[in-house]
């Protein structure tokens, strides 16, 4: 199996024990680090990077052009899309839908999933994938699990931040991965000496350098 299917199943697994925190079930009503989002909703949004998947492996292979991961942020609307766009209010609405199985329901859903992508990932074939939502593009499925391991890392450390618990540790290979194409994405959308002084030159550093 790729290393990149490790790096996922280390991130699923790491975000669904996360979902199973108990600070995590207390705070389930309440709002989270994230503006307009609960802490519910939150969870939801997060562990869907992973009830998504399967539908990847199952869905037929589309005709959609190809892109590369960094053509892939450079197109998505949410990016740039504002707190009140429908493409945000959108994404916070399944959230809120994902949680209202409640905590304990949803943490049993999500073992479930993790444990049948552990046997499906190794031989999945590498193909293009998309979901209808992100425009008229496809990605391969190791692009679009790296995707997916980005939104589970992010997420893991908002939710966390949003209950009080240490965010999870994770693999250094996992960590490396999101921070290069973190950075990669964010060099492609405010240049590279933005990023270069941003990560080497306090003093010069620019307010901003977030990569969506």
């Amino acid at each position: 199996m790729s290393g990149i299917r490790d790096d996922f199943l280390s991130a699923a697994r790491s975000a669904a024990a996360l979902l199973r925190d108990p600070a995590v079930t207390a705070a389930w009503d309440e709002p989270s680090a994230l503006p307009e989002f609960g802490v519910g909703a939150l969870a939801g949004h997060m562990v869907n990077q992973i009830l998504l998947v399967p539908r990847l492996l199952e869905d037929p292979v589309p005709e959609e052009p190809v892109v590369s991961l960094v053509d892939h942020y450079g197109r998505s609307l949410w990016v740039d899309a504002g707190l009140d766009d429908e493409v945000n209010v959108t994404i916070r609405l399944g959230g809120e839908q994902i949680a209202a199985e409640g905590p304990r329901a949803l943490a049993e859903h999500v073992d479930s999933v993790v444990e049948e992508l552990a046997v499906r990932l190794p031989s999945a074939p590498e193909r293009p994938v998309r979901f209808p939502w992100w425009g008229p593009w496809s990605l391969t499925f190791d692009d679009a699990l790296v995707t997916r391991t980005v939104e589970l890392v992010v997420h893991s450390d908002d939710l966390a931040v949003s209950v009080g618990v240490p965010t999870p540790s994770l693999p250094e290979s996992v960590v490396d991965r999101v921070i290069v194409l973190l950075s990669t994405v964010a060099a492609r959308r405010h240049g590279p000496t933005a990023v270069l002084r941003a990560l080497s030159r306090a003093e010069r550093a620019p307010s901003n350098i977030t990569a969506f």
